[in-house]
């Protein structure tokens, strides 16, 4: 990277008993510095996501939000289109687009939806990605493609951010970092799953894994990629002032039967947060150094664990 961007950060939540406990997760958030509201897009024990971000935008008043991701599969790119830039409209521009294929088998067969291979997943993400852009854009748009026709249809209503919301592709390999690459503005990176469905697979975990995805995404974006901003969805923080001890503790339950997993891997795995704040800090500036990283997500369970230092890196 010839420059780095400044440090922000977002939150994933999903879940609220009510109203009231919702709108305190989306002051809280905003309160401790965190740049964005995200949400997950799944069928389970989780509120519905576009309701439920245009609920938080209402309540607060910089706090930006975004999915992460919406499932391509669940919803036609012309509604789509629609629902984001209605999305984009309400919030005053605070809005950001997270768009995948879909990953989790069990909910597709629950709702009867076909869950098909991992490529053509893809090739639909693309083109429903190229429709919600065109719909975006100023003018009637057509398309006809694999998978949908869109014939002199003009979106309404037209995002606030032109030339659109920010767009956050993300994920673990090759073919969808590429397409992020070429396509978002904001590229998301995760380990992959294992085939088998048992949880991450810990050997793309690591630094030399993260290194080979952020080459895929440099080799796709050619001359735009100073142009990207990149993310990474933190699993875990624990802070700790004994970060060997936490290692070897985590080592043990991350990963249970898989051969491997040492407290120094553990260490090393950039999707992981492990001992005090000041080390916390010079990990994740190590990284941004390293890696061009300045997006962090986590989840809501470690909103107020990762404060202080969101405190102290926000903005810089």
């Amino acid at each position: 990277m010839t420059t780095q961007r400044p440090f922000r950060f977002g939150v994933s939540a999903h879940q609220a008993r009510s109203k009231a406990e919702w709108i305190a997760t989306a002051h809280k958030a905003e309160s401790l510095g965190y740049s964005t509201l995200q949400m997950p897009d799944h069928l389970g024990d989780q509120l519905a996501p576009i309701p439920a971000l245009l609920a938080a935008a209402e309540a607060t008043q910089t706090l930006r939000i975004g999915s992460f991701v919406f499932d391509n599969d669940f919803r036609h790119p012309v509604m789509l289109a629609k629902e984001a830039a209605t999305l984009d409209l309400l919030s005053g521009g605070r809005f950001e687009l997270g768009l995948g294929a879909g990953w989790e088998r069990s909910e597709y067969e629950q709702a009867g939806i076909a869950y098909d291979p991992a490529g053509v997943r893809i090739s639909r993400m693309e083109e429903a990605l190229h429709i919600v852009k065109g719909l975006f854009a100023d003018g009637p748009f057509s398309f006809s493609g694999s998978y949908y026709t869109v014939t002199a249809l003009e979106g309404h209503p037209k995002p606030v951010q032109r030339p659109h919301p920010p767009i956050l592709i993300g994920g673990g390999g090759k073919r969808l970092l590429s397409t992020a690459a070429r396509e978002a503005t904001i590229v998301g990176f995760t380990p992959i799953f294992r085939a088998d469905g048992s949880g991450t697979d810990y050997t793309d975990a690591t630094p030399a894994a993260l290194e080979q995805k952020i080459t895929w995404v440099r080799q796709a974006a050619g001359e735009q990629f100073d142009q990207l901003e990149l993310n990474i969805l933190i699993g875990q923080v624990f802070t700790t002032e004994e970060r060997e001890q936490a290692a070897l503790f985590i080592a043990s339950t991350l990963a249970p039967g898989v051969t491997g997993i040492t407290p120094e891997l553990v260490l090393s795995i950039p999707y992981l947060l492990i001992g005090t704040v000041d080390q916390i800090c010079t990990d994740l500036l190590a990284r941004r150094e390293q890696y061009g990283i300045s997006y962090v997500t986590v989840f809501e369970k470690n909103l107020e664990t990762l404060a202080p230092v969101v405190e102290r890196l926000a903005g810089k």
